[in-house]
């Protein structure tokens, strides 16, 4: 479920998602919300190294680079972005639960 928020980012975190909303052909809202579930996913991988996810960024941008060149369809994209989307879930669950975090603080 999405919810709005509005943030605020500094100008160069603005032209980094524009840059990658336009070169990936998505929305700047999903451009946002990409980048913060990769670096969710590598925080976590981070601070937890016995974490371990099903995606990698070289995946991302690997399969990025082959739309870009047409050797992979639009709908892949889609399914990359899905698929991080839900490790980034799954590493935020993993760090809460080992920070002792209630995840029910629904709002």
């Amino acid at each position: 479920m999405l919810k709005r928020c509005q943030i605020l980012l500094t100008d160069w975190l603005i032209e980094y998602a524009k840059f990658f909303s336009e070169k990936y052909d998505i929305s700047l809202s999903e451009s946002v919300r990409v980048i913060m579930c990769i670096g969710i996913g590598e925080s976590v991988k981070e601070l937890y190294p016995q974490y371990k996810q099903n995606i990698t960024v070289k995946k991302v941008v690997d399969d990025l680079k082959k739309i870009k060149n047409n050797k992979l369809r639009q709908e892949t994209l889609h399914k990359c972005i899905s698929l991080a989307y839900h490790e980034a879930r799954k590493a935020m669950e993993f760090r809460f639960a080992k920070e002792k975090i209630n995840l029910s603080r629904e709002k």
